[in-house]
């Protein structure tokens, strides 16, 4: 948390579009941050933000159970941008009028200039096409408010108090479907607002180093690694602030994917020269999950494990009280915050025991995908471990549908390298976001060498994204597939059927479980 006139707050009102604003402010190198709707007006001025976004919503301004905001803060002299909701909002609460005028606008829709306003100094006179989804329209403008701009379903489309330094636009602009969305939103933080480009990768990094050694002071540190990107990242980012402070523990859980633990051990042990123990702890993680087929079942119990395998280690490491983990804002929005529903529980974050012993070091909570990468990059962590495509904390456990053994781990991981070795022959790895092997724990009847066999059939997923926030499925070559079927069903014992999973996110997640 930074609380200095460069920092703008992107105030929640329940829509997924939240996350995805902030990080459009972000990518124009100004920190953000996102808050609930009630934070109190005392609250918001103590952090003193350059400038204040209201995000879009799923409820209409004058439900009776629709989130608002302190109308305090119209007159607190913070340069505010409402979008979408945000915009009605602000208009209603400063005496104009919203209604339900029968002619909502969902998709691309033609948008207007009329008149002119700072956001739009970037574009050319003619209509051009934005993101729209709303049902209410504002129709008249509060006092001292100009309309800018109009739509076929919206007569105010856009709109401003000069003076004021207040702005609304009832379009999108942090979707990518909006043509120079992204200028109108660094339009409002360089010319509106004035803050400064000033968060960069370098910026992250001093930022971090800064926090971590503020709460750590001279206490020993544990940190979880899982062979990933997130929990990579974070023990460099933790050993550059505290040194030989830092302990990493490697818990093989029987769950990672092919050469995980080599990896590990070559990064960290001899790249970083890290105090990395090692713990092989296979057959006490297939203990708790027998007979468990509960996909929030198998999370909490892995999480639980995972504490109480890193409490017995500090027990060998004198004065460690401090647990790092690679969790990230994603993960947090997942498992459930006011203002978001629980689409899963994250093994490191609702699947943590209540008892812990640990306090949690947590340097990239705030952080998206993208921006762990460039901290990685800036560390200098290797590539292929920087790009290396995400993969679940609890590991192969939440791609096997079903009770999780030995054998099916052992199925699954041979048909997950075969996976990974055909995308990245086929020079794919780094255009997707990730590519996986699921393996479904039920038997389906086929024929191999003139007889019948019965055994697992194995999913593969591959989807494209930006974030995991949405997702989409990935359109992999015939040729690809076919390779990718043809290696597996020959070469991996066990499985005669591979299926393809062309779900988006949503409706479904990116993971089986």
């Amino acid at each position: 948390m930074r609380d200095t006139p460069d920092t703008i707050l992107v105030v929640d009102f329940g829509a997924q579009y939240a996350q995805l604003i902030a990080r459009r402010v972000r990518e124009a190198r100004v920190y953000s941050e996102i808050v609930p709707h009630d934070l109190p007006l005392a609250e918001v001025l103590a952090r003193r933000p350059g400038g204040i976004i209201l995000s879009g919503g799923p409820q209409s301004v004058y439900a009776g159970w629709a989130p608002l905001v302190d109308p305090g803060i119209y007159d607190a002299g913070i340069p505010i941008l409402g979008i979408c909701y945000g915009a009605q909002l602000l208009a209603m609460q400063l005496g104009g009028t919203v209604a339900h005028t029968g002619s909502g606008e969902y998709g691309r829709t033609v948008l207007t200039r009329t008149g002119a306003s700072p956001l739009f100094a970037d574009w050319a006179p003619a209509p051009s096409d934005v993101w729209m989804s709303h049902a209410d329209s504002i129709v008249e403008v509060p006092p001292g408010f100009v309309a800018t701009a109009e739509s076929p379903g919206a007569p105010v489309a856009a709109l401003h108090d000069a003076e004021r330094r207040i702005h609304g636009v009832q379009f999108h602009p942090e979707v990518a479907h909006t043509d120079r969305g992204q200028q109108v939103l660094e339009r409002f933080l360089f010319d509106v607002c004035g803050v400064s480009p000033t968060w960069t990768h370098t910026s992250i990094i001093e930022a971090s180093v800064a926090a971590i050694r503020t709460q750590v002071g001279a206490a020993r540190v544990l940190c979880a690694l899982s062979g990933g990107v997130d929990s990579a990242v974070a023990a460099a980012l933790v050993h550059k602030a505290i040194g030989d402070q830092l302990t990493c523990v490697f818990v093989d859980t029987g769950l990672m994917r092919s050469g995980e633990a080599e990896q590990v051990e070559e990064t960290f042990r001899k790249q970083f020269h890290v105090d990395l123990v090692h713990v092989k702890a296979a057959d006490r993680f297939f203990g708790v999950l027998a007979g468990v087929t509960d996909p929030e079942r198998k999370r909490k119990a892995i999480g639980e494990t995972f504490i109480r395998v890193f409490e017995e280690v500090a027990g060998d490491v004198e004065g460690a009280r401090f647990l790092v983990q690679g969790t990230l804002y994603p993960d947090v929005i997942e498992s459930g915050t006011r203002d978001a529903a629980n689409i899963k529980c994250h093994h490191n974050v609702g699947g943590l025991p209540e008892d812990m012993a640990f306090e949690l070091v947590e340097p990239l909570r705030s952080l998206f995908k993208d921006e762990v990468r460039a901290v990685g990059e800036e560390l200098g962590l290797p590539d292929d471990l920087v790009w290396r495509q995400p993969f679940p904390g609890p590991g192969l456990a939440v791609r096997i549908v079903g009770e999780v053994t030995p054998e099916r781990a052992g199925i699954l991981r041979a048909a997950d390298a075969i996976v990974l070795e055909e995308i990245r022959r086929a020079g794919l790895y780094r255009e997707l976001w990730q590519s996986f092997a699921v393996l479904l724990a039920v038997r389906t009847v086929g024929v191999m060498g003139d007889e019948r066999t019965y055994a697992y059939p194995v999913v593969v997923r591959a989807v494209t994204s930006d974030d995991a926030m949405t997702a989409d499925w990935a359109r992999l070559p015939y040729d690809v597939l076919e390779r990718l079927s043809s290696r597996i069903i020959n070469e991996v014992d066990g499985v005669n059927r591979v299926a393809l999973d062309i779900t988006s996110k949503p409706p479904g997640t990116i993971e089986w479980e």
